[in-house]
């Protein structure tokens, strides 16, 4: 089945002096700073450095024969690797990270190698469909319908579902697994929207899988079973340590991507022409919004993905320009009569909490 039977067309709006007054702006800002879009050298020091402590954090784990030594070690690395994912792996999987192609799928292969996910069919997800579709029912694959929770109005209601403000933790504790584990299968095997973008194909493609899960295993499970329990570390302890660890990383990620596609967000299908009535950029602007964190120099610690909105309109930048970006942004869509939104991390959570009690409220007949 050939990729353009699922693809959509936006109409073609009356966006273009925006659109000229965003590129013109946004270029001249990288020509005063004689900068480029990539990460810069503070940054990519950053990054080797948070890599190299991770690495080092992960080697008490397998010499200590203290489990308070184990647990924190342990913890800590994921929690760095989550980080690096984070600073740096949604840069990578946009070639804003290193200028080369391939810096950026090495570099993201090694940090996702902790978390188990295969970062060739997260990126496609991410860039392929999340990007272009953001919260059209069966095209941003980021909003699948799941059964447990509800996450947009075209999805089916079940009774539980009233309770999933509060269970919503817990399930954003076991996102990630559960990309590891259903969506990566789901992908590898064909039976997703992915098998038209050719990802990972042939022998060589199932080989890189298959190496990149078994690879996980043995760092996160297996050196430690071989390792640390000839020092005295339970079986238990390994195993909960694990589990816990992958939870408490995947509560990071998932409320940084997804509360900004919640908060007072709207939701579409596709028209069975696939022409969306609307244009590209009034579609970003509905369906994201930016928020700061306070104290403001925390967003260094999100990657830039608070600048959620900015980042969808310049992800091909590096996120080390969204707060200068966001401010030409918010400066235009006032000119232009955009309905630009940036709100405070309280706003984005009594937001998101409201999201989800509307959600789980049975739909009228």
């Amino acid at each position: 089945m050939h990729p353009s039977e699922f693809e959509l067309i936006f109409a073609n709006a009356d966006e273009q002096r925006f659109h000229n007054a965003l590129k013109q702006a946004s270029q001249a800002y990288l020509h005063a700073k004689q900068d480029h879009v990539y990460a810069g050298k503070a940054d990519l020091i950053a990054i080797v450095t948070l890599f190299a402590i991770a690495l080092l954090s992960y080697l008490p784990t397998l010499f200590t024969s203290s489990t308070l030594v184990y647990v924190s070690a342990y913890f800590i690395f994921v929690l760095l690797i989550m980080l690096l994912n984070v600073i740096g792996q949604h840069d990578a999987c946009h070639n804003t990270l290193f200028k080369t192609r391939w810096k950026n799928r090495v570099f993201g292969r090694f940090v996702t190698l902790p978390l188990g996910l295969e970062p060739e069919f997260w990126r496609t997800r991410h860039v392929h469909y999340h990007h272009h579709y953001a919260n059209i029912e069966h095209y941003d694959l980021d909003t699948e319908e799941n059964g447990v929770f509800r996450q947009t109005p075209f999805q089916k209601w079940r009774p539980f579902m009233k309770y999933q403000h509060i269970y919503w933790p817990f399930v954003a504790s076991l996102s990630l697994t559960w990309i590891a584990l259903v969506f990566d299968w789901s992908d590898r095997t064909g039976k997703t929207r992915l098998k038209t973008q050719k990802v990972l194909e042939g022998k060589l493609g199932w080989s890189l899988f298959l190496a990149s899960k078994l690879g996980h295993l043995i760092l996160m499970i297996g050196l430690p079973l071989f390792f640390a329990h000839s020092h005295g570390i339970s079986y238990t302890t390994i195993f909960i340590t694990y589990l816990l660890s992958q939870m408490v990383a995947s509560i990071f990620v998932i409320y940084l991507l997804l509360g900004t596609h919640w908060a007072e967000a709207q939701f579409f299908t596709a028209p069975d022409d696939k022409q969306i009535k609307h244009g590209w950029y009034h579609h970003n602007f509905v369906t994201a919004c930016d928020w700061v964190p306070s104290p403001h120099y925390l967003w260094r610690l999100t990657g830039g993905l608070n600048y959620h909105l900015t980042h969808h309109l310049f992800p091909n930048w590096h996120h080390r320009h969204y707060p200068a970006l966001a401010k030409i942004l918010a400066t235009l869509a006032q000119q232009h009569n955009m309905p630009y939104r940036c709100i405070n991390y309280k706003q984005l959570v009594a937001a998101q909490l409201r999201f989800l009690r509307q959600m789980g409220e049975p739909p009228l007949s």
